[in-house]
């Protein structure tokens, strides 16, 4: 039997590789193939994971190949060649199953690539190396590969049955402590958007809900924290959507939280009214906006009515249990700085969890990437082939955006400053103008240079704010102390957020932990742990001239929120 390495290079540490796992479980385990799964990060250095394959001995690595990590495994395999002369090396991925032989003519260290769906290619090329059935590789189909000179191409593999996909997991999860769960239950998506490769493919295939629901099973038994469907448009079919939501909110187990890619537009009343009863955090949903200009749309083939989409996020919003992060992509055909900032102020007046504002990946084989030169799309020749500059939007531009896009994530998406937003957004003419003025002011405090802390970045916003003449600094500190201490429990404070009530209130504040009254009445449950248990669980602040919080940071909700509770100051005063 031959030794087969699949490998896969993933972002990060809690990220896991669900097309490894299915390659694995999917081939015939009867016939007691040697492979073995090795996932490394692409933090990790090059000359470590060519040792670590290298003490396998393999006789083939088939890697998987995404836009984040394919640079790295072209720069892997020729050294991966010179120490393992006569390793076969494999490539599976959607970054190389298009173009798949200009690959290889660019990459002399590999040998094959497996195209689109891999499960089936995998199962024969393990015969064909192991039995010698089939025999020669041309007669295996979806693969392109050497063959002397040549390189030759055989047609693509016919649809995968889904019903025939393994659960991809240990039946207990015991193979994903402190990783990402990752989960599909269908192939494809309805919609033909430019930019995604999903749009090649033709139509929607789907795992069957009688194998869907008991995987979903395990995940609950086990209390995963979370599992993320990878599905392109989850709730393309509502019936296959609604039966498995109706199923996890039945047997919800209080814990387990499942993120799903959906389309805002597709969901009805019924549906709607349906999420309204699921437990908060039992859901979280990504929805993709992308642009709201017309035209842009319609140049990518986009077909979503963004006034019955903001009907649909108002709705869920207002149900106050599901996380929603929507998404805008800019470098789309058309639009140009302003439009993307129109754009921006339509998703932003709709208060997503999260906004991601990310920029368009070319990617190989999407109808974009074909009309590049229509569109002026210019990219990084490297992948992940992020957009420089478009005939609409120059790369003067772009940059302006990239840090309108750092100051959305460093102050919006990170959840620490909300409170502190609410008030200063409405200072300026539109959001975008907001982020736009904060990101000018941080390249010209020069902070693009250095990473500032949590303290630093709240030094950075009270000195951008109090630019404003109408900003009242009483208020903006309370606002800012909140927040400060909503996410965790402050040892010390920033300059900017130091009151005297601090000093003043300090006694007070202590005898309110030694307080078995007061204990009992607004924390319950630290009654019984002590006066130095509670404190250390909580902090209890003095806001303004007549309220005081305290913050429970044993009680945090999904987004990292610590629990709350608004008292008046005479129940520090001892007084009614």
């Amino acid at each position: 039997m031959k030794k087969i390495v699949l490998a896969a290079l993933n972002a990060k540490y809690i990220h896991s590789n669900l097309a490894l796992r299915y390659l694995s479980k999917f081939q015939d385990n009867e016939k007691h193939h040697h492979i073995v799964t090795m996932e490394f990060t692409i933090n990790q250095r090059v000359d470590f994971m060519a040792e670590e394959i290298f003490r396998q001995k393999p006789d083939v690595v088939l890697f998987s190949c995404y836009i984040w990590n394919v640079e790295m495994v072209k720069e892997l395999c020729p050294v991966l060649k010179k120490i393992l002369p006569d390793c076969v090396i494999g490539f599976g991925g959607p970054e190389v199953s298009y173009e798949s032989e200009d690959f290889l003519r660019e990459n002399p260290a590999a040998d094959l690539v497996m195209r689109g769906e891999g499960e089936q290619v995998f199962t024969e090329l393990l015969s064909y190396w192991d039995f010698g059935k089939p025999e020669t590789l041309a007669q295996i189909r979806g693969l392109t590969f050497r063959k002397g000179e040549n390189i030759l191409s055989t047609p693509p593999q016919p649809p995968l049955d889904l019903g025939l996909l393994p659960f991809p997991y240990a039946p207990d999860l015991s193979d994903m402590k402190n990783q990402i769960i990752y989960y599909e239950t269908s192939r494809g998506c309805p919609y033909q958007c430019g930019y995604c490769l999903s749009s090649v493919e033709q139509g929607v295939r789907f795992v069957p809900l009688e194998k869907v629901l008991p995987d979903l099973q395990k995940f609950l038994d086990a209390k995963v924290r979370q599992v993320k469907f990878i599905d392109r448009t989850f709730n393309c079919k509502k019936s296959h959507a609604m039966a498995i939501w109706k199923y996890l909110h039945v047997h919800d187990n209080g814990v387990t939280n499942f993120h799903f890619e959906i389309t805002a537009d597709l969901l009805d009343q019924e549906t709607i009214d349906f999420l309204k009863q699921v437990r908060k955090g039992l859901f979280q949903f990504e929805i993709g906006v992308q642009t709201t200009n017309p035209r842009t749309m319609e140049a990518i083939r986009r077909n979503v009515d963004f006034g019955v989409l903001s009907d649909r996020v108002r709705q869920i919003k207002a149900g106050e249990n599901i996380h929603q992060h929507l998404d805008l992509i800019a470098g789309l055909p058309y639009e140009d700085y302003a439009s993307f900032g129109r754009s921006f102020n339509d998703v932003y007046a709709l208060a997503p969890e999260q906004l991601q504002l990310g920029f368009l990946k070319l990617l190989k084989g999407s109808m974009l990437h074909q009309k590049r030169k229509e569109y002026g799309i210019i990219t990084h020749d490297k992948a992940p082939y992020e957009v420089l500059e478009t005939e609409a939007l120059p790369f003067a531009d772009t940059l302006r955006l990239k840090y309108v896009e750092e100051m959305v994530e460093t102050y919006y998406n990170s959840g620490r400053f909300l409170h502190t937003l609410e008030y200063l957004v409405p200072m300026y003419e539109s959001p975008f103008a907001f982020y736009e003025q904060l990101s000018v002011f941080w390249v010209e405090e020069k902070n693009h240079y250095i990473s500032l802390s949590k303290f630093g970045l709240c030094d950075f916003l009270w000195k951008f704010a109090l630019q404003k003449d109408e900003a009242d600094r009483e208020y903006l500190r309370e606002r800012m102390r909140f927040d400060f201490m909503l996410h965790e429990r402050p040892n010390k404070l920033p300059e900017c957020l130091k009151t005297e009530a601090d000093i003043q209130w300090r006694e007070k504040i202590l005898s309110f932990y030694g307080s078995k009254e007061k204990m009992e009445k607004y924390l319950p449950h630290y009654a019984q742990e002590g006066k130095k248990q509670a404190a250390g669980m909580t902090h209890l602040a003095v806001m303004n001239e007549t309220t005081a919080v305290i913050f429970d940071y044993g009680r945090k909700d999904l987004l990292g929120n610590a629990a709350v509770q608004f008292l008046p100051l005479t129940e520090l005063e001892g007084r009614e």
